[in-house]
């Protein structure tokens, strides 16, 4: 008999945790490894689950594809250790009536830049062709957190095999997939995909995993399966335990049995003890073929506030739009900032922009004087945020006080290293990069936290994203362009442009996007300024006219402040006629360079609408 017909008419118990058991002998280094170095103790590790009871066990290959393998070396022996588990599994089943099920484990988290769907697919493909060559009895699909992968790999799979597919999501929150799928409506895609046993494993424990199987319905041909964490973990002494009581985890698993599992195991924590337990409390019990499905409770989230004032990226599509980047300064006097701050709001710019920590050294908190600007001098401000100094507790706790505060303009980037800057000994975050980030935010958009759950209220970010044409293959560039705006980017901030030639190309290669883009204009201080940008500053040149003509005046500030602000110029004059945003970069915080500059924009603005006047009156006359 078959696990599928075994399903029809028992609930299997499955065994637990493999790493847990290998991390509390002190392993710590790949473990699909061990398949080839120490097979013994894998064995070993089988044959205490069967003898605890259970029904179905999984190999140790959840990491053994060619992606994760690669971080210890290893792609090259994938087949070798994939074979390997499935022989030692088998051993261990003996003449048991025990499934052997092949695991496959997810790969993405909340970074889907970790690996492209096709890398997947390949890797995925590498894999399952190595386990089923084995004669499994099935293939265990488990810890997608990321919907769009497991959907991929279980319509891979079901043109791969004919066996059984378990397919199980795992979630952050009780009931809900990260993206705020409802759990429900995950697993009927799956079911819809092909996967014959569909459920839950990993990241919560009996309580919540029971919480979210309430809401989800018996699938109308596949069977639902449950894999719990023992409990939530902790941390004792620098090292990860489980506090659970194997008996309490048997009364779980009845509980899980209730809600329509058939299929039921362990995941993180749970070891042959567990299993035991659930299989003493599972003896007997049949499975139910109907259930009264909890009605979820409807969550009321709130529409975003509609704001009189347009934001900036529907503001450059249609008409002149400058912004102003003035950085925050990296000691407490604000003195010079707040003035700067003023006089280039009367100049006519749209927001000031502030970076966050530029080149990785501290400065006073652009969320502390984005709040000033706003309430103080009812200057509209654009924060700049970067994935190195939050994690992604910290950047969603940061975007719901900048929701709070009514601060709806955001820059979202990567951010410089740590290495670069004042404390290169600090820590880079990056649990995320910018295009996975601003997917995140436009997820705050709908109401729905990066876990999943709701926020109860959609906040109203306009997402700007950063460009850097100052490469030597500008089509590059441009695809991560087209790459950025597919996870929602509203509009781009280039960095600062020095040749009229680079302006021109930049409007050749961007001109089939609709998404606005600002193009940046910082005015050189003097030669040293030049030279410095030219050489040390990686992706900018500046041509060898423009290094010339400051050099000319290396020893006169104020002809140097003069050159500075005609090169700006004349490169404004090819901006103003190609774009309709203008990002201004403030050097060293001379606001008075800038303030000129917004000056010439305004005047070349009028100009160009008097023209057009005139041209309608002699078309006219």
């Amino acid at each position: 008999m078959n696990l599928l017909d075994r399903l029809k008419e028992e609930v299997l118990t499955a065994d637990g945790a493999i790493g847990t058991l290998l991390y509390s002998y002190g392993i710590d280094f790949c473990y699909e490894e061990l398949n080839l170095t120490q097979p013994d103790v894998i064995r070993r590790i089988h044959q205490d689950y069967i003898q605890a009871g259970a029904d179905v066990i999984q190999t140790n290959t959840y990491s053994a594809n060619s992606l994760k393998l690669a971080r210890y070396g290893l792609e090259n022996k994938r087949e070798k250790i994939n074979k390997a588990a499935v022989q030692i599994a088998k051993q261990a089943a003996g003449l048991n009536d025990t499934f052997v099920l092949g695991t496959i484990g997810g790969i993405r988290g909340v970074r889907k830049s970790d690996a492209t769907l096709q890398e997947i697919v390949v890797a995925f493909c590498e894999q399952a062709e190595s386990l089923l060559s084995e004669d499994i009895d099935g293939l265990l699909l488990e810890t997608y957190y990321d919907l769009e992968e497991i959907t991929t790999v279980v319509h891979t799979a079901r043109k791969m095999t004919d066996l059984p597919i378990i397919a199980q999501v795992s979630m952050h929150e009780p009931g809900v997939l990260q993206n705020g799928l409802p759990l429900n409506d995950a697993l009927c895609q799956l079911e819809a995909l092909g996967a014959d046993v569909v459920g839950v494993n990993c990241r919560l424990g009996p309580h919540h995993t029971i919480l979210a199987l309430e809401e989800v319905a018996l699938p109308k041909k596949a069977f639902l399966s449950a894999y719990p964490n023992a409990s939530l973990l902790d941390v004792v002494d620098d090292r990860i335990v489980y506090e659970s009581e194997a008996d309490y985890f048997g009364k779980a698993t009845v509980k899980l049995r209730n809600e329509g599992a058939r299929l039921i195991g362990g995941c993180c924590g749970t070891t042959p003890k567990h299993i035991a337990a659930a299989k003493k409390a599972l003896q007997g019990l049949h499975p139910i073929t109907e259930k009264q499905v909890k009605e979820k409770t409807p969550i009321l989230v709130k529409s975003r506030k509609i704001s009189t004032v347009p934001p900036l990226h529907e503001k450059a599509k249609n008409e002149r739009s400058i912004i102003v980047e003035l950085d925050t300064p990296k000691h407490l006097d604000t003195t010079s900032f707040f003035e700067g701050a003023k006089c280039l709001q009367e100049a006519g710019i749209d927001a000031i922009t502030m970076a966050d920590n530029s080149l990785a050294s501290p400065r006073i908190s652009n969320m502390a004087m984005a709040t000033l600007l706003k309430s103080n001098d009812q200057i509209r401000p654009l924060v700049h945020i970067t994935c190195r100094d939050r994690n992604l507790i910290g950047l969603q706790s940061h975007l719901m006080g900048l929701h709070t505060l009514g601060l709806h303009d955001i820059l979202a980037v990567t951010g410089d290293p740590t290495k670069v800057g004042d404390f290169p000994g600090a820590t880079s975050v990056y649990d995320v990069s910018s295009l996975e980030f601003i997917q995140l935010i436009k997820q705050l958009n709908e109401g729905i936290s990066f876990s999943g759950k709701s926020l109860k209220v959609k906040t109203n970010f306009s997402v700007a994203a950063a460009f850097n044409p100052n490469v030597r293959i500008l089509d590059r560039a441009v695809k991560r362009l087209e790459k950025k705006i597919g996870f929602g980017a509203d509009y781009f901030i280039s960095q600062p442009v020095f040749t009229k030639e680079k302006i021109i190309e930049i409007h050749e290669k961007t001109k089939h996007l609709s998404t606005p883009i600002y193009i940046g204009i910082m005015p050189l201080t003097s030669s040293q300024n030049a030279e410095f940008l030219h050489n040390e500053v990686p992706g900018i040149k500046l041509s060898e006219e423009t290094l010339n003509r400051m050099k000319a005046c290396e020893n006169d500030k104020t002809r140097s402040h003069q050159e500075g602000i005609s090169i700006a110029k004349e490169l404004i004059n090819t901006a103003h006629e190609l774009f309709h945003g203008i990002y201004l970069i403030t050097p060293f915080l001379r606001y008075d360079m800038t303030e000129e500059l917004v000056t010439y924009i305004h005047e070349l603005d009028a100009k160009k609408l008097e023209r057009g006047i005139v041209h309608v009156h002699s078309t006219f006359n």
